[in-house]
């Protein structure tokens, strides 16, 4: 098989598996929160508060940038893909897309390293950000063969003027699409929630290992609180009512 191929079918099998980063990363957070030395935060007092507002912040900014694309998307546009595969009936070429071509997985990137920074593992936030290019590397390059079949020359003309992943305002195109905030309430519950759980899950972790037992706090359970309560909210209004229905949005 030529390894143009090679990368398309990886990419392939890589994005109908891209759900399970999340607990691949929990599990890894384990070894590297247990033998993370946590000793210095004893000293300043006010540095793990800081620290933890930078890595919110990093994790959030994550939110937006998907925000910003699904709420300016239609859909018939490019960004569509299921389980099943690619999805796309119309090219996304302007607003966010004409700055970036993959800003959902640059939200992603975003919003999973800010809870890889919360370890405080320098090592790990550096192996994390290197796993993560090699595989959405594959899975931004099957995309970008789907597409590039599907459009063609439209295809290529764009994708030559804007970057991978890495944003660029430098031919930037007002979207006519208008934000929808309904659109992300309805797709991206799920990943608030995930998360909040995920700074929960660390936070809970370096407490029971630098103590040597279970540690509970009353942030740990509101902060599961709050995700359970956003996913069961939003989840019974987008599958038992219409209240976040839009005909023109996926």
């Amino acid at each position: 098989m030529a390894l143009v191929h090679s990368f398309e079918s990886n990419g392939n099998k890589l994005f109908k598996h891209r759900g399970q980063i999340p607990i691949i990363l929990f599990l890894l957070s384990i070894p590297v929160v247990y033998l993370t030395d946590y000793q210095f935060l004893e000293e300043w007092d006010w540095l793990d508060i800081s620290l933890l507002i930078t890595c919110v912040v990093i994790s959030l900014i994550g939110q937006i940038i998907r925000a910003i694309a699904i709420g300016t998307s239609n859909k018939y546009t490019s960004g569509r893909n299921t389980k099943e595969g690619q999805v796309a009936e119309v090219l996304n070429t302007k607003g966010i897309y004409s700055m970036v071509r993959h800003p959902l997985y640059l939200g992603n990137y975003f919003m999973w390293i800010g809870i890889v920074m919360y370890s405080y593992n320098i090592y790990f936030v550096i192996i994390v950000s290197l796993m993560f290019w090699l595989y959405y590397e594959r899975i931004m390059f099957a995309e970008e063969r789907f597409l590039e079949r599907k459009f063609g020359d439209e295809y290529v003309s764009w994708s030559m003027k804007v970057p991978p992943f890495w944003p660029s305002s430098k031919n930037k195109v007002v979207s006519p699409i208008p934000f929808s905030l309904k659109t992300n309430l309805r797709r991206e519950y799920s990943g608030v929630s995930a998360t909040i759980i995920g700074f929960v899950f660390v936070d809970f972790l370096r407490d029971w290992f630098v103590a040597g037992e279970v540690q509970w706090k009353y942030s740990h359970l509101i902060g599961i609180s709050v995700a359970l309560l956003i996913s069961l909210i939003f989840r019974t209004l987008k599958h038992n009512t219409k209240l976040l229905h839009e005909d023109d949005r996926s």
